[in-house]
């Protein structure tokens, strides 16, 4: 028996989004998919990275050995390249991807995951999330503190813990081997479908709509219908044994790039005149201007106050410039007696305090060690949610 994969990749900008930083690849032996984060222009190009580093690997023969040190490379220069591009772009600070990929090599595949973008496996009518979300979300959902039906509906939920940005320093990715089966189904996909279908929904279509391709859209449009508040991207691929296949019938072997690392990348959403698309731009669409007044005549009249209104502006400008920049910041604090994550930084203008707390855990500071809690009670400054989410997990582990 040979094992082929029978793929299709698909990706939609969704309702909300402006653009797309979900990437993805289908090919003969690799399917992956990466969720960019990072503002207007980081996401999309973090995916772009990981995904193009990533399909170097399709053109290349893999033997069981080596298909797992390749796949654990390719992500690691693809890290090493989104940190270059931060440091020689500081308007790309903070950018970063999620990325889930499996790589083919016989009968097995090599299967790299960091981030919340999941892998389903269905097999024999089940389905089964294989991967784990590296969310804060799941991890109080794993120590016990919230339960799985709560964490679906978390206001957190898409705070990341892990994922390949622009920090210099080694990230853990999870690294695993499965053996494939005739058969089984793959899908990968961004939280922009697992976020508003709920599994029993992806089960269903999986197992009703047979072409890997038609299942794609149809999982797509699923999400669509359901508002898309986020890039939408799904990559389906059927294990296949080829040579029970008909005479000159099998897999494709041209691979398929989606999202913002493909050409079409600019390509508008395909629920734009569905309902839901059309109720997304009416909430978007801005109310029109009732003032009727000439132009000439509200120039005229607004003229004197012009010099002393930039005055003020320039002074509120400055005011608010510093006040935006201290809440880009974050620490970890105590608020009463509990380890907390703030948003802001541990100071005060007057009685304006300038930061927040964003995530109280149930991490007791009277339980740490004395150096931990010396740490707290003074506040860890870091630069992200997510550093600040990975200090809470070191002070948990009491490293």
């Amino acid at each position: 028996m040979y094992l082929g994969i029978h793929f299709a990749a698909r990706s939609d900008v969704g309702l909300v989004r402006a653009n797309n930083q979900d990437s993805g690849f289908a090919g003969p032996h690799l399917l992956a998919v990466a969720d960019g984060m990072g503002g207007a222009a980081g996401g999309d190009i973090a995916s772009s990275i990981a995904i193009a580093r990533l399909a170097a690997l399709e053109g290349e023969a893999h033997g069981p050995d080596d298909a797992l040190d390749e796949l654990k490379t390719a992500i690691s220069d693809a890290h090493a390249q989104i940190v270059e591009r931060a440091r020689n772009d500081p308007e790309l600070s903070g950018l970063g991807t999620t990325v889930t990929a499996l790589l083919r090599s016989g009968s097995t595949l090599s299967m790299a995951h960091i981030g919340d973008s999941r892998a389903y496996l269905l097999r024999d009518g089940t389905l089964e999330q294989v991967t784990t979300d590296h969310s804060f979300v799941q991890h109080l959902v794993d120590t016990g503190r919230l339960s799985a039906a709560d964490a679906e509906h978390h206001p957190k939920r898409s705070m990341l813990l892990r994922v390949l940005g622009d920090i210099d320093a080694d990230v853990p990715v999870d690294i695993s081997v499965r053996e494939t089966r005739d058969g089984d189904r793959w899908l990968l996909c961004s939280d922009g479908l697992s976020g508003v279908v709920s599994k029993d929904t992806l089960r269903t279509t999986m197992l009703e709509v047979e072409d890997p391709g038609d299942c794609a859209d149809a999982l797509v449009n699923l999400a669509l219908n359901a508002g898309a508040p986020d890039n939408v991207t799904c990559v389906i691929g059927d294990i296949v044994d080829i040579d029970a296949a008909p005479d000159g019938v099998g897999p494709s072997t041209s691979s398929q790039i989606v999202g913002s690392a493909a050409r079409d990348r600019r390509k508008p959403s395909a629920g734009g005149d569905t309902p839901a698309g059309k109720a997304a731009r009416l909430a978007a669409r801005e109310e029109p201007d009732e003032d009727d007044e000439p132009a000439r005549d509200r120039w005229s009249r607004l003229r004197p106050w012009i010099l002393p209104l930039v005055t003020l502006a320039v002074i509120a400008g400055a005011a608010w410039g510093g006040y935006w920049w201290s809440q880009q910041q974050y620490y970890v604090g105590d608020s009463e007696g509990f380890v907390t994550i703030y948003r802001g930084i541990p100071e005060a203008v007057g009685e304006l305090s300038l930061s927040h707390v964003v995530e109280k855990t149930g991490i007791p500071t009277d339980e740490l060690a004395p150096y931990q809690r010396e740490r707290v009670l003074d506040a860890i400054r870091v630069r992200s949610l997510d550093d600040a989410a990975d200090v809470v997990l070191q002070l948990e582990a009491g490293d």
